[in-house]
């Protein structure tokens, strides 16, 4: 899968390990996680392949954020991205289909979804 990013220097942290240990405090789970699931997305032939990768918990969100989606990282830290195929692929019933969705984009790493 394609993965795109929102902002250039989340691009850069999540490219450099030296970045990306500054960014998260030196907390090296947390950077392995980062690390892994963007792997694991770039490994990926589409979105659905996420949905059998353990631990990954990767699901699409509601309310200001429906469109977008999420995997799990280190405690209560999600990935935020959405599809960057356009327009996104969607089936009968309006939801997402993840089997069509093969580029994502990366809109923000954080501990909450609402900041």
């Amino acid at each position: 899968m394609d993965i795109l990013f929102k902002k250039k220097k989340d691009m850069e942290i999540c490219n450099n390990d030296k970045l990306l240990r500054k960014e998260f405090k030196g907390n090296s789970r947390m950077c392995k996680q980062i690390k892994a699931r963007l792997d694991e997305l770039a490994d990926a032939d589409n979105l659905e392949v996420m949905r059998f990768i353990p631990m990954s918990y990767c699901h699409e969100l509601k309310g200001d954020r429906k469109g977008q989606l999420a995997v799990k990282l280190d405690q209560g830290c999600r990935m935020i991205f959405e599809p960057a195929n356009e327009p996104a692929p969607r089936k009968s019933d309006g939801g997402l289909d993840w089997t069509q969705i093969t580029s994502i984009r990366i809109l923000k790493i954080s501990e909450d979804y609402h900041d």
